[in-house]
């Protein structure tokens, strides 16, 4: 693959080029909304195959070590993917939230203010549910209340 292909390939978003925006277009047009999704099609699809492989791992390193301190080491291991999985899960459950957002026609915009929320931001995050400025405020809100 040469340096061009690599560099194109990266800026593939689960196989979705980049969105290019027509001179004029409406925001969150038929089309742009068909990109997004396709691009969280793609992330689910992704997060589902890997919940697939955690099952299938545990299946087939699943053991009964005599040894403690191995069965301890597995256990450990297993809450480890575990607690990934359920991350995943959450994250499959938002994006499922997400596409109803956009087959509502209620996606890209600000769930705090009602600005839009662009393009590249929610090619960033997808299921982006803030604008750049309310999502540092809550942020920051969030920084004070941990700290109280």
């Amino acid at each position: 693959m040469s340096t061009q292909e690599k560099q194109k390939a990266s800026h593939n978003l689960y196989g979705v080029e980049p969105y290019q925006v027509a001179k004029g277009e409406e925001y969150m047009s038929d089309s742009m909304r068909k990109h997004f999704i396709q691009i969280l099609n793609g992330w689910k699809q992704e997060l589902m195959i890997g919940v697939d492989k955690t099952v299938d791992h545990m299946k087939e390193e699943a053991a009964n070590f005599a040894d403690p301190a191995d069965r301890a080491t597995q256990e450990e291991e297993f809450a480890l993917e575990l607690r990934a999985r359920d991350r995943e899960r959450k994250l499959i459950k938002k994006i499922d939230k997400t596409l109803q957002l956009i087959q509502d026609k209620d996606y890209g915009w600000c769930e705090s203010c009602g600005i839009e929320i662009g393009v590249r931001r929610l090619e960033a995050r997808p299921t982006a549910d803030l604008c750049f400025d309310c999502k540092e405020v809550a942020e920051q809100k969030e920084k004070t209340v941990g700290k109280g």
